[in-house]
């Protein structure tokens, strides 16, 4: 069947050239993508967007994908964040061979010296605030550093000396020799190694100088067969010194560097930094907060990485960096969830209802179906008696236009169980406030007994009192304050960060069918959204339930 251009599936810029590339027969190798971080931090929602993009490529051109740790900075660098990396990728459902940068170490070593030879690198004594002067400005060319000139053998000699260890920290660096006058700025001579006199996570004291990244990056690559280098957009004035260093250490075939925009998220921080700033600070709990965009954050909030790869297929390939609406996000989470969640009844606020018809030693067994759009979740049994919790938001004693829940001498449905009818208030003598309602119940409107003499207007939730489980509910909104679209350095968090990102109520009641609720599973909170038991707790063998997204879906697809 030939299939018509206007029902061609889309294809982004990034495919098409790849496509391009596999069709020339450019490279005598598959097509090979990588995700390379820096072992520093945890991985968040853009680092998954980055993966998403490279596993992608790869797996549509039945390519391979590599996960590489670019651990060339034994100043940052932890093996705690090494470890938790990998678990992440994991935990999105991939599981890549694993390499790692600081393996790579005699190859950077000799590519220097390679480039030293060809007269296209030296050995520079200019302190770093020297540098920076001597470098220039974007309307002013650099100036040549005085030890541009040293001779090939005076350079190799002295950057045996580095390797050996002869010099302090931060006295001579390896530099690149381009063009001091180049209109890119990352072409005036950029430092190759610095010498550094810190022990590696995994390499020790092997080591004292280290290559910057932008040196070791395309070694990595064309070492590890790389055949497209897919990084985000500030990379993009970075290109031209990926492809000298390749083209100056004599790679064949080289790995091709390509940009696609950064994913933000509306309400959120998506960079690393900042993130960081926020936990050091104690704006938010750990990089584990369930608030923040990091995948360990995410993971305890309940979101599933399905949930979360929908969302990145939909968002597809930037061009430009870009912001994105946090309810397209909620959207992808709550329809992963839909079919997934056990339905269970849980009051955050309770106000005591007393049945005064019901027998008081009795308690009924009701069978309620798990999840009504997915038969295969089964069903649970619901214990009903004559005292229970409903919401307070469910009474209204005196009530306003449109109203249609609980109040005085008006009927509802108790969901799968009986009518309704508030007969009396108890109030709080010296507050006035509603204390509990005592109500009676009709036994022939059982749910399910197919009694249809009468309706009512509305359906309200509820817990037996009496068999009930108390458990602390953490109910998020976004992150910072509304409005707020731009960071940037020197951030003042106590005016950007939401005081509501975070509203605790302590005191929830649920079925006693939460009391076997493990973390990690899904739940549907009748009315209130979609939940799941917060793993952070389970140490004080605390109930603590977060809600992963609220149910109403206010993002549109245009």
């Amino acid at each position: 069947m030939t299939m018509n251009k206007e029902h061609e599936p889309s294809v982004d810029f990034l495919e098409k050239e790849v496509r391009e590339d596999v069709k020339n027969n450019a490279y005598s190798r598959p097509v090979a993508t990588r995700f390379p971080p820096e072992p520093n931090g945890y991985l968040h929602i853009g680092s998954a967007y980055a993966i998403h993009i490279n596993h992608s490529i790869a797996r549509k051109f039945n390519g391979t994908f590599n996960l590489r740790l670019d651990d060339t900075n034994p100043v940052k660098e932890e093996s705690k964040y090494a470890e938790s990396i990998q678990e992440d990728v994991r935990w999105l459902g991939l599981n890549p061979p694993v390499f790692y940068g600081s393996d790579y170490s005699e190859r950077y070593a000799e590519a220097a010296v390679v480039l030293i030879r060809k007269g296209k690198a030296y050995v520079c004594d200019l302190t770093p605030e020297q540098m920076t002067a001597y470098r220039g400005t974007l309307t002013e060319p650099g100036k040549d550093s005085p030890f541009r000139n040293r001779s090939v053998e005076e350079n190799l000699r002295l950057f045996e000396g580095m390797k050996n260890g002869d010099y302090p920290a931060s006295s001579k660096v390896l530099r690149a020799k381009i063009d001091m006058s180049s209109p890119n700025m990352n072409l005036r001579d950029p430092v190759l190694y610095r010498i550094i006199q810190a022990e590696h996570y995994r390499t020790g004291k092997r080591w004292c100088i280290y290559p910057m990244y932008d040196f070791a990056h395309p070694i990595q690559d064309w070492i590890e067969g790389i055949t497209h280098s897919l990084c985000s957009a500030e990379f993009f004035e970075h290109r031209p010194l990926y492809e000298w260093v390749l083209r100056e250490a004599g790679a064949e075939e080289p790995p091709k560097q390509r940009e696609f925009g950064r994913l933000n998220v509306s309400g959120s921080v998506t960079s690393k930094r900042y993130i960081r700033e926020l936990v050091e600070g104690g704006y938010v709990d750990g990089w584990d907060d369930p608030r923040l965009p990091t995948l360990k954050g995410l993971r305890r909030r309940g979101v599933t990485p399905e949930g979360l790869a929908s969302f990145l297929e939909a968002v597809g390939v930037l061009r430009q960096n870009s912001t994105v609406d946090s309810a397209m996000l909620d959207h992808f989470i709550r329809r992963d969830l839909k079919e997934k969640a056990v339905g269970v009844m849980a009051v955050l606020e309770p106000l005591k209802v007393v049945i005064t018809n019901y027998p008081e030693d009795q308690t009924e067994i009701l069978r309620l179906k798990n999840n009504e759009n997915n038969e295969a979740l089964g069903i649970r049994e619901v214990p009903f008696s004559r005292e229970l919790f409903i919401e307070k938001e469910d009474f209204m004693e005196a009530p306003a236009a449109g109203f249609h829940r609980l109040s005085p001498g008006v009927e509802v449905r108790l969901k799968g169980a009986y009518f309704l009818k508030c007969e009396h208030v108890v109030k709080d003598p010296a507050t006035g406030d509603v204390r509990e309602l005592h109500c009676s119940y009709d036994p022939e409107t059982k749910s399910g007994s197919g009694f249809n003499a009468r309706k009512v207007q509305s359906t309200i939730h509820w817990v037996s009192a009496k068999h009930g489980v108390t458990a602390e509910v953490h109910a998020y909104e976004k992150l910072l304050r509304d409005g707020i679209q731009i960071l940037e350095s020197g951030n003042n968090w106590e005016e950007l960060v939401n005081p509501d990102s975070r509203i605790v109520i302590k005191k929830a009641v649920m079925e006693p069918f939460m009391r076997h609720a493990e973390p990690g599973a899904k739940y549907q909170f009748i009315r209130h959204g979609y939940f799941c038991l917060d793993s952070g707790y389970a140490a004080d063998h605390k109930r603590v339930f977060n809600r992963i997204v609220a149910l109403k879906d206010s993002w549109k697809k245009t």
